[in-house]
């Protein structure tokens, strides 16, 4: 007798849709704007050669060299295998499966909603308004069960800013029951934004960070989760044997020195230089409906037919993220901001698409 395997699969599992990564997704294309990555790279050399022996369980030169950067203790840091780990461990730690639940607020990214489905826990999720800010009046209604609260600020997809003011008033209406998440993986690109001074004042507040996106170090898988020293000894309890590997720890130590953010400073104004470019191009461009704010390295574009869009775009070699068949995106195309080439080799193609449909409709 054949064991079917499927039918020993927790029941919720057998039920996921997985996340749909630009890397599952994939696309063939030569210009990759759909996973807002840095498009350009970093160099480093690794300092040893040898790996026979585990690495520490958590590297202390990188946590304390990111304390100097964002100048809190090294006891409020956890260095994780990516801001996803975060996202994973704050669950893990904090909900009882089939008893507790988490908020989270679409549209927004779907690992929030993911790892939950995954673990068992109930999800509310609270529309956001139409300007994209959060519905904090429904947020706490639906206080009561609810451990955390997953914000994120710049939002991804849709790259705004949450008020502050609205996240400070849910920490204080969470103060004795929830813990409020804040997933600032894009938050180098908008500094002044970050509720970072916030942790010595709130308890339940929880900030992720990640060196994937303006350090340009995706491949490194290396974030961290930065929150007052009860919370970080508990994920400190449940995170894995040896979670970062001693090439990740060296590079992302690298990557703090004080050259390296100077430099990624620099790679972060270039880009927002390319992104008030891009913008005004495509207001240009008849067949965009709207343009939404954004202060992080992508920008969530409405078309008038978004498929068509994307379809153009990925036969000439563009590869961008289609929304449009998410809630709340319809005929939305999120594109990460590239470098300039890229950037201008976006925007005439879609000129193209403008001239090729202009004569089909003369004819």
């Amino acid at each position: 007798m054949n064991l079917n395997i499927y039918n020993l699969v927790r029941k919720n599992i057998q039920q996921l849709i997985p996340y749909q990564s630009a890397r599952r997704i994939g696309g063939k294309g030569s210009i990759w704007l759909n996973a807002n990555e840095s498009t350009e790279s970093n160099s480093f050399l690794l300092k040893e050669s040898y790996f026979n022996r585990y690495p520490e369980v958590q590297p202390q030169s990188l946590i304390l060299r990111y304390a100097n950067y964002i100048n809190l203790s090294p006891g409020n840091i956890l260095v994780t295998r990516g801001a996803d780990e975060g996202i994973e461990l704050l669950m893990r730690a904090f909900c009882e499966p089939g008893q507790d639940s988490i908020i989270y607020c679409s549209p927004t990214y779907d690992m929030y909603k993911i790892n939950a489905n995954i673990l068992g826990i109930e999800c509310r999720n609270i529309k956001m308004l139409n300007n994209w800010q959060l519905d904090v009046e429904k947020i706490c209604d639906q206080s009561f069960g609810v451990k955390l609260i997953y914000i994120c600020s710049p939002n991804n997809p849709t790259g705004n800013i949450i008020r502050s003011v609205d996240i400070e008033q849910i920490i204080q209406v969470f103060s004795d029951t929830g813990i409020v998440v804040i997933d600032e993986a894009y938050i180098e690109f908008c500094e002044k934004y970050s509720v970072l001074h916030w942790i010595k004042k709130y308890s339940n507040l929880v900030i992720l960070r990640t060196l994937s996106k303006a350090f340009a170090l995706a491949a490194l898988r290396c974030g961290f989760v930065i929150a007052n020293e009860v919370i970080i000894d508990v994920l400190s309890k449940i995170i894995a044997p040896y979670p970062i590997p001693k090439p990740v720890s060296d590079i992302a130590y690298e990557a703090l020195s004080q050259d390296s953010i100077k430099a990624m400073k620099k790679r972060v104004q270039d880009l927002i230089y390319n992104r008030t470019w891009v913008i005004k191009e495509l207001n240009k461009n008849t067949y965009v409906e709207k343009i939404f704010t954004t202060e992080s390295n992508y920008i969530l574009v409405r078309f008038i037919n978004a498929e068509k869009i994307f379809n153009w775009l990925s036969k000439h070699g563009v590869i961008v993220r289609n929304q449009n068949k998410k809630m709340f995106l319809k005929q939305c195309i999120r594109i990460t901001v590239g470098t300039f080439i890229e950037c201008s080799t976006l925007i005439n193609i879609l000129n193209l698409f403008n001239k090729y449909h202009e004569r089909r409709n003369t004819c």
